[in-house]
Order: C-alpha cells, then sequence, then structure tokens
C-alpha cells in the first residue's frame, strides 16, 4: 500500500510483521530509489514495515512518484533479496555483577517468571537481526529475541540512560550508543564505545547486520573499558550473505 503522509510525504506499507525478509525488502527498495531517482527525495525513514519518504513537490508530483516507487516495487520483488551484512560479535556484562551494569535485569526476570541466569542464557542465544537503526546515532532496532524474555518499558522513562546499556522494550532489545534519556528495561553494559567519531567510520552497525551479544566478566569488563580508552576496540566481524523472499502488502 502507498499513501500519502502530508504534502511532501509519502508512506509505503509492506506486510504488516516484523521479519528480516521485510526489513531486507525495504533495504532494497530504498537502494532502488536512490540508484534510480537522482533528485526530489529529501529523506527516507525506514521502519519493521514501512518506508517513509520525503520529497520535494517542485521536483515530484505525487502521482509521478508513486509510479517510480511501484516500478522499484515491481523490480525488487521480481527477484530474491540478497542479504550483504556482517555479524559483529558485542561483549556485555550483566547485571549479575551490581545495578551499574543492569538495573532492570531482576524486574525482568522476576517479570518472566525465569532466574537471572536463565534471562542471561536466552539474551545470549539468538543472532539478532539489524531492522533499521535511529532514536540515536546507532542505535539498532534487533529482531530475534525470545519471547520469554519480553518485558515492557518503564512506566516512567529515566532521564538518564548511560551508553552502552543494553536493554529490553516489549519483544524488541537493542542498545544505546549513546548517554541518553530512555524507557527502555536495562540489563547490560557494553565497556567499548559504540558511535566512536576515532573510526574512519563511527557506525559500526548497519540495517541488515547481524549482532550476537557475548557474556563477559565483571574484570573482563574493566580490562576491555581500560583498552578502549587507548585505542578503539577491535570487534569480531563475520561476513554473512543470505537471500530472502518478502511482501508488499497491495
Amino acid at each position: 500500500m502507498i499513501r500519502p503522509a502530508g504534502d511532501q510525504a509519502l508512506l509505503i506499507e509492506f506486510e504488516q510483521k516484523v521479519d528480516p525478509s521485510i526489513s531486507l525488502q525495504i533495504m532494497a527498495l530504498e537502494r532502488w530509489l536512490i540508484n534510480h531517482v537522482q533528485s526530489g527525495i529529501s529523506d527516507y525513514v525506514p521502519g519493521y514495515s514501512t518506508l517513509f519518504i520525503a520529497y520535494d513537490p517542485l521536483v515530484f508530483l505525487y502521482d509521478d512518484l508513486v509510479q517510480k516507487v511501484e516500478q522499484g516495487l515491481r523490480e525488487v520483488l521480481q527477484h530474491p533479496v540478497p542479504g550483504q551484512g556482517k555479524k559483529l560479535w558485542v561483549p556485555v556484562c550483566y547485571g549479575e555483577h551490581g545495578e551499574e551494569f543492569g538495573p532492570d535485569l531482576r524486574d525482568v526476570a522476576n517479570h518472566c517468571g525465569l532466574t537471572v541466569q536463565e534471562v542471561i542464557e536466552l539474551h545470549t542465544a539468538p543472532d539478532y537481526f539489524v531492522h533499521f537503526t535511529g532514536f540515536l546515532p546507532n542505535f539498532p532496532f534487533l529482531g530475534g529475541m525470545s519471547e520469554k524474555i519480553a518485558t515492557p518499558r518503564l512506566p516512567k522513562p529515566r532521564q538518564q540512560v548511560p551508553g552502552g546499556s543494553v536493554a529490553i522494550a516489549g519483544e524488541q532489545t537493542g542498545f544505546y550508543p549513546l548517554s541518553s534519556p530512555g524507557g527502555w528495561r536495562l540489563i547490560g553494559k557494553i565497556p567499548v564505545l559504540l558511535y566512536d567519531l576515532r573510526r574512519t567510520d563511527p557506525f559500526l552497525f548497519q540495517p541488515g547486520d547481524h549482532i550476537r551479544f557475548y557474556r563477559i566478566t565483571l574484570q573482563e569488563y574493566r580490562e576491555l573499558e581500560e583498552l578502549d580508552r587507548k585505542e578503539p576496540f577491535q570487534f569480531r566481524v563475520e561476513a554473512e550473505s543470505v537471500e530472502v523472499n518478502g511482501g508488499v502488502r497491495q
């Protein structure tokens, strides 16, 4: 479905579910439009099952842009969409080592009827898919978390969440690259910078990537934290390539 979103934007609605295949279709359409529309589009904002496009009405009439989008959809949906992301391993010190690292971990365990150790084991088990990033620079919205540890947001957001905090909100998980207000449940902490201006590209994670959390001890946290102060941490990275199909809701 393609519909107006004000007088200078349109919204494309894909099949309404959280699924890597849908996200890859959205990414593919965005890439197609970037390659085939040289001017007139000012911004693309992907969601789990939507793509918002802001455009200049002095360059594009709405109906003309819709025709271009429909052409892109036909070409994208005719073929499997290759995912060429990477897999990054991210170290996490969980709240079992104190509230400094995850003040909400025990609340998550109690809410889910699990032990703290079971929450950690379930959280470190999946390869999480990066559906999109936003809210903060390099804040990844991750899919693939076990429903067994799904927990509602805090009733009242914190005024300040430390950068590096790993968190849960509903059936989502992610982490705060920078300090920020936030209402997600904090269960762990990453000892290294996640938005690092010392790097050639400070954006470590991209839509289509996978992230795997691995558990570290308090001593390992302190050691990695100290090493990262001297030079950027070298994440373990693996190349990945998959093919999936998805659909747009007509």
